[in-house]
């Protein structure tokens, strides 16, 4: 993969703004997935940023708009904090990524990286057997799986047995879909979820 990973040696408090100290350390970080073997939804983000591996917590930087959409499309009760992510299990839910290395952009990984980083996330969905793997970034499910045409929505392959959801990727910096749009999405999944339990 390149540099060797570690884990910063300081991490804010819970809540506070990570120091630009904190930030920089945090390059090539790894952190913790939330993750437990039969999960309904394993949400796999593309890769930790810089506030993720500075806090320790997943879509950390406050302009992501996971948590929100998480909510909105009915995921969750309320609002999670990222400081609340292991609260995600009580829900069935979950959280990994492509690539663990933490960047402060996508754009910094390799696309051996995506390709290792698939390898390893279908080892992973195989010994938890979610009921869905859900990606969040069209680029990095294309580049992880070499799936060119992919598009938002349900896969008609699955990855470790598990049948697989592309999403749009939560990022503020994505402008093509708004917090209405990715909760609509992710309110789609919850709905054919939902179906199946029936």
């Amino acid at each position: 993969m390149g540099g060797v990973t570690r884990t910063p040696p300081q991490r804010p408090a819970t809540g506070a703004r990570p120091t630009p100290e904190q930030l920089a350390a945090a390059q090539d970080a790894t952190i913790e997935d939330v993750a437990a073997p039969g999960l309904r939804v394993l949400f796999c983000g593309i890769n930790p940023g810089l506030w993720s591996g500075a806090t320790g917590q997943h879509f950390a930087r406050p302009g992501n708009r996971f948590w929100p959409a998480l909510h909105r499309s009915g995921f969750t009760p309320r609002q999670l904090r990222p400081a609340e992510q292991r609260e995600l299990l009580d829900f069935g839910l979950g959280i990994t990524n492509v690539v663990a290395r933490t960047t402060a952009k996508a754009a910094e990984l390799t696309a051996e990286e995506y390709r290792e980083g698939g390898l390893a996330l279908a080892a992973r969905v195989r010994r938890l057997r979610p009921r869905v793997l859900a990606v969040l970034g069209i680029g990095a499910y294309r580049a992880a799986f070499g799936r060119p045409r992919a598009a938002v929505g349900p896969q008609p392959e699955p990855i470790g047995g598990t049948e697989v959801w592309l999403l749009p990727n939560p990022s503020g910096l994505n402008a093509h879909y708004t917090l209405d749009g990715l909760a609509a999405e992710f309110r789609a999944l919850r709905e054919h979820l939902e179906r199946e339990e029936e």
